[in-house]
């Protein structure tokens, strides 16, 4: 998405919810950090924690024998704004042409999206947050679309320090903020991940030593890029999935007290008949199953400004796969699951 698209995830903050539910701001393509309602109403009735418990590429089987679809046509609906809707969407587009299908991605927002799944209007959705972020849409349509399984696991927010820096954990920023010059770099007021850092984090960790200078995303990962060439530490606010993690040399402050919230898990969902109509795509779809090293490296690859910056995805995804010819072996055979 363009520099100038905003939006807003939802995540809870904590197992408890004790500080209740925060918008979690990034994954848009150009991860601008707030905006468009991830739209769930998330009080603790509507968290359904089932979903918390996935293995990414669960169910996973070899594709390469099995019989072709009948159909070739296809539509991946991807979610305006977020990177990693678009970079999976890409690769599934890539890899079902190459093997006579014609696929079609469609951007809409998470609303008009999940209700263009169950009209039968996209045939595929690769993007469903849950237990919390996407809880309302499941509810309201689960039991009318598909689950196609999991493919990522750690979607969250986080604070994050360039990687040759001392502190370890968000609660050494007290005793060490001399080294990061007393400063914690954040994006938008209205975002999520600003809530969660002020109202959350910094008084759980006795954060009051730390300017927490709140500005723009755009405005920190230019100050990320410029610390971290100039060998400078630095304290960012920041999310996953992200393409700074491909990017930069950065890392996250590990979180003992769950201040920034628990780690999602990223879903896959087909229209009513999919799997009968697309047996094979179904099950290639199962197969997908990302770590935070490969998925920051296709984010980076399709949307960093250094890079394509959002445009040719199609020319972008193909650069990467020409790069990962094993992963996409892997992701054919179904041996991506976590073991």
């Amino acid at each position: 998405m363009s520099r100038s698209m905003v939006r807003r995830k939802v995540i809870a903050v904590a197992s408890a919810l004790t500080v209740g539910a925060l918008a979690l701001s990034g994954c848009g393509a150009t991860n601008s950090g707030n905006g468009e309602s991830g739209g769930s109403d998330v009080g603790s009735d509507n968290v359904n924690t089932k979903w918390a418990d996935c293995t990414p590429g669960h169910g996973s089987k070899d594709t390469t024998s099995m019989k072709a679809d009948g159909k070739k046509d296809i539509t991946i609906g991807a979610f305006n704004g977020w990177d990693e809707s678009f970079a999976t969407a890409g690769i599934m587009k890539n890899v079902l042409e190459k093997d006579g299908y014609k696929v079609t991605i469609k951007g809409f927002d998470a609303g008009p999206g999940y209700a263009g799944l169950v009209a039968g209007d996209i045939d595929l959705l690769t993007d469903g947050w849950l237990p919390v972020t996407h809880a309302d849409y499941v509810k309201r349509y689960g039991d009318k679309m598909e689950n196609l399984g999991c493919w990522y696991d750690n979607a969250k927010l986080t604070i994050a320090v360039n990687k040759d820096s001392k502190a370890r954990t968000i609660g050494d920023l007290k005793t060490m903020g001399d080294e990061y010059d007393n400063t914690l770099y954040g994006i938008e007021a209205g975002a999520g991940l600003t809530k969660a850092t002020k109202d959350s984090a910094i008084p759980k960790y006795g954060l009051k030593n730390l300017n927490f200078k709140i500005s723009s995303t755009p405005a920190m990962l230019a100050q990320l890029k410029k610390s971290t060439s100039a060998g400078q530490d630095i304290a960012v606010t920041l999310w996953r999935p992200h393409w700074a993690y491909g990017a930069f040399p950065v890392r996250d402050l590990k979180d003992p007290k769950k201040a920034m919230g628990n780690a999602e898990v990223i879903y896959s969902f087909g229209r009513p008949g999919f799997e009968q109509d697309f047996p094979k795509v179904a099950q290639l779809v199962r197969n997908m199953a990302f770590d935070d090293n490969k998925l920051s490296d296709l984010e980076d690859t399709m949307f960093s400004a250094d890079k394509y910056g959002g445009k040719n995805q199609e020319k972008a995804v193909e650069e990467w796969i020409s790069r990962n010819n094993d992963w996409v072996d892997k992701f054919k055979t179904g041996q991506l699951a976590e073991k």
